[in-house]
């Protein structure tokens, strides 16, 4: 199922998040829901900055091994403030949700997997496209300013998905639709998590 647009996010107890992973963390997912407030009747270019800014400040990077025990692992916005790190999609992932939680329109973002020239590694980005012939902005964790996707040619794109769809893409214009981001698995147990409010213990 798409996630919910428009809904206040619906999170766990704090004595259930406290119980997991700490008193920090409930201090972490506090603050969360009160940027989410005072965004809410922002422009889109304001909540856009304010969210990448939120995330890229409040959590370290941290490979899914460390964090989880494992290689790839998607949390949730609460599993990922609740351990206070999480890699490239863990990032991704919390602004998107934010962000429809903020009103931003589903069909305007697209998480994008892409290859980080540089390290020679896959990414996750997330990009936010104002109108069909406007050029995507990209807001990322590893270059924390959200800039144009033309000034991104550190980013090699692979395939891009929202709650919807998913396309092979560029990052610079419409990709071809190669169907459903159900056929995501990864996506999929995201997306139960986050409607029961599951939380994985460290």
């Amino acid at each position: 199922m798409p996630v919910a647009v428009g809904a206040e996010p619906v999170l766990p107890a704090k004595s259930s998040i406290r119980a997991v992973y700490g008193n920090q963390a409930v201090s972490r997912v506090t603050a969360w829901e009160r940027m989410m407030r005072q965004a809410a009747s922002l422009s889109i270019d304001k909540k856009l900055r304010i969210t990448n800014d939120f995330f890229n400040n409040r959590a370290a990077f941290k490979d899914d091994i460390v964090v989880w025990g494992e290689e790839d692992y998607w949390a949730t916005p609460v599993e990922f403030l609740g351990r206070g790190a999480g890699d490239c999609e863990d990032f991704a992932m919390a602004k998107y949700y934010t962000l429809i939680q903020l009103g931003v329109p589903d069909s305007r973002m697209r998480l994008h997997y892409v290859k980080y020239i540089p390290y020679d590694q896959f990414h996750m980005v997330l990009t936010y496209q104002k109108s069909a012939t406007a050029m995507p902005l990209v807001l990322d964790n590893i270059d924390k300013n959200i800039v144009p996707a033309s000034r991104r040619s550190d980013l090699l794109p692979v395939y891009s998905f929202n709650a919807s769809n998913m396309w092979l893409s560029k990052l610079e214009r419409d990709g071809r639709e190669v169907g459903s981001s159900s056929r995501l698995s990864l996506w999929q147990e995201w997306l139960i998590r986050m409607e029961n409010g599951v939380m994985r213990r460290p």
